[in-house]
């Protein structure tokens, strides 16, 4: 049997067999691809039972990154809301099981539109794709109306000053990760300093909302579960409505990540525009700096993507097939689009 970095089968069977209800051996476990941070593993129980166990990467990690006790007690949290979320079921922080704490989910059926290619695929009828624009932006809208503190998430972070600490913290992470020098970063970042708005909105920011990161239902057209919220935080929710218009590629624009990266490049979805009126209907909430909001994404995504990249070249993650090339320009494109965006700025 191939080994698979990330499981060590024996002590992990043994705790899901001791702590997750109805769980039993013997159980397999395969690495789930689309992930670029923390590791997914889907994990198929004797019964045919399906588990998903969530575990940081394999080398030195950010601590607030790759927090599985975080991270599952968000999913937990925001469980109690409408947001769609696969159920917690549960948290090992005994590193000796596994090398590093994990956490057990369901498993939801659902397909992760990863690019348009899946897409077209998927969801051939345009009136489905509009009826997932709709979904979409309620899911978004209902998880920024949230009350955070009802929920349990009080406590999560600071709410006021998120750019503030966004900035800061992503400053700092391009400074310790980054693999060469890039002016338009830093350009960018004073930039972003300068004409920072001030926070109107407050509430529970996903930090990764996109298509790539959802189960979608591509019968009914709804998004199924919202996953990966290893950045989730409390502050600015329009931080969100910035990053998924970054997202919402629309058919002929260039984009960032390739040909067919973007689901939403292939047509048929809302508008970028119908996106925003469809959320401020929703929420009630005024979008109309979201260029700013868009800028700081992708300058922000820039020092993500640095970071993977720089994980990737150091042999931590369980993929070792990824082209490091491509991310090198996704990065530079992602810095000179968050510039182009704030020199449209009043």
């Amino acid at each position: 049997m191939t080994e698979l970095k990330g499981i060590d089968p024996g002590p992990v069977t043994d705790w899901i067999e001791a702590n997750i209800d109805g769980a039993a051996a013997p159980f397999t476990f395969e690495f789930i691809t689309g992930g670029h941070s923390n590791l997914t593993f889907a994990v198929t129980a004797a019964d045919g039972r399906r588990l998903v166990l969530r575990r940081p990467p394999l080398g030195a990690v950010l601590a607030t990154a790759h927090d599985m006790a975080r991270e599952h007690r968000i999913i937990s949290a925001v469980g109690r809301t409408d947001v769609p979320v696969p159920r917690a079921l549960g948290l090992c922080e005994d590193e000796a099981v596994n090398g590093a704490p994990f956490y057990i989910m369901e498993f939801v059926d659902g397909v992760v539109l990863h690019d348009g290619e899946i897409t077209a695929e998927a969801v051939p009828d345009h009136d489905v794709r509009r009826r997932l624009s709709g979904s979409v932006v309620d899911v978004l809208a209902d998880l920024h109306l949230a009350d955070h503190e009802a929920i349990g998430l009080g406590d999560l972070a600071r709410t006021e000053a998120y750019l503030d600490r966004q900035l800061k913290r992503w400053r700092g992470q391009w400074e310790k990760s980054k693999t060469r020098e890039l002016p338009d970063m830093e350009e960018a970042y004073e930039l972003l300093v300068e004409a920072k708005p001030e926070q109107r909105y407050t509430g529970v920011v996903h930090g990764d909302y996109r298509l790539g990161n959802m189960l979608i239902d591509p019968i009914g057209g709804t998004v199924a579960a919202v996953l990966d919220w290893e950045l989730c935080t409390l502050g600015d929710v329009l931080a969100d409505v910035g990053y998924i218009l970054n997202n919402w590629v629309q058919p002929g624009e260039p984009s960032l990540r390739g040909a067919t990266a973007n689901p939403t490049m292939i047509g048929g979805f809302t508008t970028r525009e119908e996106l925003v009126e469809a959320y401020s209907a929703r929420t009630g909430f005024e979008v109309s700096n979201v260029n700013y909001y868009r800028a700081f994404q992708n300058w922000r995504l820039a020092a993500i993507v640095e970071g993977v990249m720089a994980r990737y070249l150091q042999g931590v993650m369980a993929d070792d097939s990824v082209d490091t090339d491509e991310y090198k320009v996704q990065i530079e494109n992602l810095a000179e689009e968050s510039l182009r965006l704030l020199r449209t700025l009043g």
